[in-house]
């Protein structure tokens, strides 16, 4: 079984999506620290003017002591007016806006009081949308022990995994030869961003998977796997128990 895992971040890039496609299981890691200026509030859309960073305020007071699924978003600030704002101005001549922007607008109707929650809410709907299936499981579920490269090696042996999927900043603290004790093989992913139609000028990579699907509807999910691995490839790559 191949089995991934992340922390809640908010409109995910598009090398997540991947990660996640190519697996079988994949586990929401919402009991991890919270970490000041990452992706866990805050992604880049493409502008006129550049790339811009939509950004959830949270209370960070105390953030130290608290879990990713603690943290609070900062109501008293109106983010949820601009960055449905910014998303309308940026994106509503692509040509598949209103396919999906009745979603992202009731979304930001609501008022959300955890970050995580909001993060796997949108999660759900982009992974149905790019017609993704994986097992589901959240970490603050489960009770996962150990730290770090530990801590996703006791996570492989709790949800069975014989393949593990880190992301490319895994190499820095993955203890290789203790996975491969406890016959759990890993691959770090070295993802290939693919070139697509945007707007405004020339491509900006590395934007939140809105601008893939808005300017390339259904075929969203064959563009991000483009010049990637594959399941089938990983598969054949390790095998699989």
């Amino acid at each position: 079984m191949i089995l991934t895992a992340h922390q809640p971040v908010y409109l995910p890039w598009l090398g997540l999506f991947h990660k996640i496609a190519i697996s079988d299981s994949f586990c929401y890691f919402d009991d991890v620290q919270y970490q000041i200026k990452d992706y866990n509030n805050r992604n880049k859309i493409k502008t006129a003017n550049g790339d811009i960073w939509l950004t959830v305020p949270v209370l960070n007071k105390g953030y130290r002591d608290k879990k990713i699924r603690e943290i609070e978003i900062n109501n008293t600030i109106d983010w949820r007016k601009k960055h449905w704002g910014s998303i309308c101005v940026n994106y509503r001549k692509a040509p598949f806006f209103e396919k999906y922007a009745q979603f992202l607008e009731e979304t930001y109707k609501k008022e959300w009081k955890y970050l995580s929650d909001l993060n796997e809410y949108m999660l759900k709907w982009f992974l149905d949308q790019l017609g993704i299936k994986v097992k589901y499981s959240k970490a603050s579920e489960m009770k996962f022990e150990g730290q770090k490269s530990g801590l996703v090696l006791d996570m492989c042996k709790k949800l069975g995994a014989d393949i593990y999927i880190f992301g490319a900043m895994g190499k820095d603290y993955a203890k290789e030869e203790d996975f491969a004790k406890s016959g759990v093989n890993i691959y770090f992913q070295d993802y290939k961003h693919p070139v697509y139609p945007q707007a405004f000028g020339q491509f900006s990579p590395y934007m939140s998977i809105i601008d893939l699907l808005f300017n390339c509807g259904d075929k969203s999910l064959e563009v991000l796997m483009s010049g990637n691995i594959t399941k089938e490839e990983l598969l054949k790559k390790y095998g699989s128990k």
